[in-house]
């Protein structure tokens, strides 16, 4: 099996799922509305915010049954939901009015996002209901959520558009290995991966502040952009020296390291 592999899962996990996203999408519509109120966004915020969360959901869905061996969602994949929730709502600002109140909120929302990092991880262990789809879920909300940082530095004028690499090298990296199969690899997790994690969050979300501007929000940016840059060219050396054969994949068809970044 290669790639994704969609399909609605059965009862019980099907009802689990659908009613823990049946309570989410109101949340964050209704939160999408009250923030476009107080920080004077379009029309469209909300609609963006509720669409993009409810993709992700759908997406989720309908990854379960192939890769969450248990017959409920869990409370690890309910802790990143919610992470999911705030990427949405980030992710939404992308395109408004870059007014000091919205990329302050971003940037806060952004840090919460990145504080609660790692909860999903521990609650799913100490349930006993770790699974490959969790870990995907999880490696997905953060590579997603740098990658709407990235394009808020840009979009508020902080960095110069090079600083998307630092949301797309993820997904290039994914891409060439389609390429050169010995990119899709297993990787272990390493502290300096989770390191690197941290710093992507943090960085981008001070970047967009404003009270960082220029030129020191961009070098903040250009360091950011710099560890990642040394991250995946270790994790490229790494995997290239271990020359694993293409039979030896994920769940997934692809093998992902558990840090995204």
């Amino acid at each position: 099996m290669t790639g994704f592999h969609w399909k609605l899962p059965d009862a019980p996990l099907r009802t689990s799922a659908v009613w823990i996203f049946a309570l989410g999408l109101p949340a964050v519509l209704g939160i999408a509305v009250s923030a476009r109120a107080a920080l004077d966004l379009t029309a469209l915020y909300p609609l963006k915010a509720a669409g993009g969360f409810a993709a992700g959901m759908v997406l989720a869905i309908g990854l379960l049954d192939r890769h969450h061996p248990f017959d409920r969602f869990g409370p690890g994949n309910v802790a990143t939901m919610l992470r999911a929730a705030l990427v949405a709502l980030v992710t939404g600002l992308i395109g408004e009015p870059g007014i000091p109140i919205v990329a302050a909120t971003a940037g806060g929302a952004a840090l919460l996002a990145a504080a609660l990092d790692g909860v999903d991880g521990w609650l799913a262990r100490r349930t006993k209901m770790a699974s490959a789809f969790g870990a995907r879920f999880d490696m997905e909300t953060d590579v997603f959520l740098v990658l709407a940082l990235s394009i808020l530095a840009w979009q508020f004028g902080k960095a110069g558009v090079w600083v998307l690499l630092c949301g797309l090298m993820r997904y290039g990296f994914v891409a060439g290995g389609w390429l050169w199969p010995w990119l899709r690899g297993p990787l272990s997790p390493t502290v300096r991966g989770k390191s690197i994690c941290v710093v992507q969050f943090v960085g981008l979300s001070l970047t967009i502040l404003p009270a960082i501007q220029r030129p020191f929000s961009a070098l903040v940016a250009a360091v950011t952009l710099a560890a990642l840059v040394y991250s995946f060219w270790v994790d490229v050396l790494r995997l290239r020296r271990q020359a694993e054969p293409v039979s030896t994949r994920s769940a997934f068809g692809i093998a992902y390291k558990r840090e995204p970044l």
